[in-house]
């Protein structure tokens, strides 16, 4: 089971959190004062820590910093929209940022990302025919042989996969790729990625040409 340590001040919010981890199966610990959060901090061991920012007599930062010092997640829920506050968060390590009114199954959603990522288990694969391709490693399989592609022919197919069924023409393509140089590739360039890249997954990926609008996956 895992225990995720829970920073917030608002007995009504705190309530309605408690109860939702504890159906997903997550051990609780509540706290409303940094301080209590600290100590706590230092003798529990957490796999996850969703933190208020602004408790009673202090703020989320500070308890942020001994979860990190013990390679503890953390996710701010807040109802602070500030945009120097999220960047200064995201500076000082913190994996996610809720900002406050917020939808309890994105929340949950969430945690299960945050704690899967600590724990290194991959949760983004898109399939695309007979294709899988592991967004979190970019690596490619078909079936269970490793694809070795560019890094083009990689966003290239990452395109197709995260447009399945959509008629996309070149100029859409070409609009969202870019070669190793950081210049837009031209459409004969296109042309010839496209040809080799049907050619590394052969029978696996059906790449279609709309002539004279552009391609489609399905």
């Amino acid at each position: 089971m895992k225990k995720i340590m829970l920073l917030e001040d608002d007995v009504m919010i705190a309530s309605g959190l408690v109860y939702a981890l504890d159906n997903e199966g997550y051990e609780v610990v509540h706290l409303s004062t940094v301080k209590d959060a600290i100590t706590t901090v230092k003798n529990t061991k957490f796999d996850l820590g969703i933190l208020d920012m602004q408790l009673p007599d202090g703020t989320g930062f500070d308890v942020c910093a001994c979860l990190k010092e013990k390679n503890t997640p953390v996710i701010f829920l807040t109802i602070v929209d500030d945009e120097s506050k999220i960047v200064r968060a995201f500076d000082e390590g913190v994996d996610d940022y809720v900002v406050k009114p917020f939808r309890i199954r994105e929340l949950l959603a969430r945690v299960k990302r945050t704690i899967n990522k600590q724990n290194g288990v991959n949760q983004e694969i898109i399939e695309l025919g007979n294709v899988n391709i592991n967004i979190t490693s970019g690596k490619v399989f078909i079936g269970e042989k490793l694809l070795e592609l560019t890094a083009l022919e990689y966003r290239l197919l990452l395109i197709f996969a995260k447009n399945k069924s959509k008629l996309l023409t070149r100029s859409q393509i070409l609009e969202h790729i870019w070669d190793i140089d950081g210049n837009f590739v031209e459409d004969n360039t296109l042309t010839v990625y496209i040809k080799r890249l049907r050619e590394k997954l052969g029978d696996a990926v059906n790449i279609e040409t709309v002539r004279g609008i552009g391609y489609r996956v399905d």
